[in-house]
């Protein structure tokens, strides 16, 4: 077999090739393009990618999830409870009797469980509307406020009203109403997606004083955080006894704050009472706790509709540690309920 060497060319591009002679073809051993003079080709250059992180817990996510907000009993009987250590974000809030109750908001991660589900209160709402139109799952309310709550920007997830309810067996009622989120949120499909409430993710500030627990009370409930180096988490203690899930151990986070708010009473009685009002909007003193330090600072919430901000003492934001984020509605000054 006999190649001989010629040059053709492709389009403007001269390509070296061999022909082979006494076989059918051509092999092409290469092109390229000369550059201009001068001109140098263009770079490639590519922008990597922000990641996408959760406004409430500053963590990546693949996606803004539906906020689901679930109403949580915390009477003894009703503890352990399930599906907290999967909230982004537990809030603390008083309720009547001394007693407390959370209000557990949902977007990052949905476990398939949540409960015991209890019923709304008349601040429920305000510290809700920051979050949009989020789907909110409760068992009831007292009578008068209940077409209050249903009137409401939320999505109604009233266990009177949808599906996705049950009660277990191995409780009394009323503290074992569950519900599926998966159930919860088929019935909320236009439940708001996650945005910014004012938190803000980060280093910790400068300053701040070491802190190996913090304790806050309630008129008949008592709460203390004592940090673990070891979990990074402010483990929980409920009453002087640690404060248990059904499936993930002791209960904690990685920054947990301290609101300290005005504490009125609501306009709806609970059984002849007026139960506590904890307001969220206005500002007031706060304690972030986290990295084993505690650092003092101030919340604003000047609007109802808008997110409340954390900054240290010289206005600088009160930056949080990635994850879950707990905050304790406490008595501060001027508290009468």
């Amino acid at each position: 077999m006999r190649l001989s060497r010629r040059t053709i060319v492709i389009g403007s591009c001269p390509v070296a090739a061999a022909a082979v002679v006494a076989g059918a073809g051509l092999v092409l051993t290469g092109c390229s393009s000369p550059a201009k003079p001068g001109h140098a080709p263009p770079p490639q250059a590519t922008q990597p990618a922000t990641p996408l992180v959760s406004p409430f817990t500053g963590e990546p996510v693949r996606a803004l999830g539906p906020v689901l907000a679930a109403k949580i009993d915390n009477i003894v009987l009703a503890r352990p409870q399930t599906g907290l250590t999967k909230a982004d974000i537990v809030y603390l809030i008083p309720v009547e009797g001394g007693l407390s109750r959370f209000l557990a908001v949902f977007s990052s991660h949905f476990p398939p469980v949540i409960g015991p589900v209890r019923s709304a209160r008349e601040d429920d709402l305000e510290l809700l509307r920051q979050f949009g139109t989020p789907a909110f799952a409760f068992s009831g309310a007292q009578p008068q406020l209940l077409p209050v709550i249903e009137h409401a920007r939320i999505v109604d997830l009233y266990d009177g009203r949808v599906g996705g309810y049950y009660r277990s067996p191995s409780r009394i009622a009323p503290y074992n109403l569950y519900a599926s989120t998966r159930r919860l949120l088929a019935e909320a499909p236009h439940a708001s997606k996650a945005h910014g409430i004012g938190f803000r993710f980060g280093p910790a500030p400068a300053g701040g004083q070491p802190a190996a627990s913090y304790s806050v009370s309630y008129p008949a409930a008592s709460f203390t955080f004592r940090w673990s180096a070891k979990q990074a988490s402010w483990l929980v203690w409920m009453d002087g006894a640690p404060a248990a899930s059904t499936e993930d151990g002791q209960l904690g986070a990685p920054t947990v704050v301290v609101q300290y708010t005005k504490v009125g009473t609501s306009r709806y009685l609970e059984a002849g009472k007026r139960p506590p009002y904890a307001s969220t909007v206005g500002s007031g003193r706060a304690v972030v706790l986290r990295n084993g330090r505690s650092y003092s600072g101030h919340w604003s919430r000047p609007q109802a509709d808008g997110g409340t901000t954390f900054t240290t003492a010289a206005g600088q934001p009160l930056t949080f540690a990635t994850g879950q984020v707990w905050i304790v509605l406490a008595y501060g000054p001027g508290s009468t309920g």
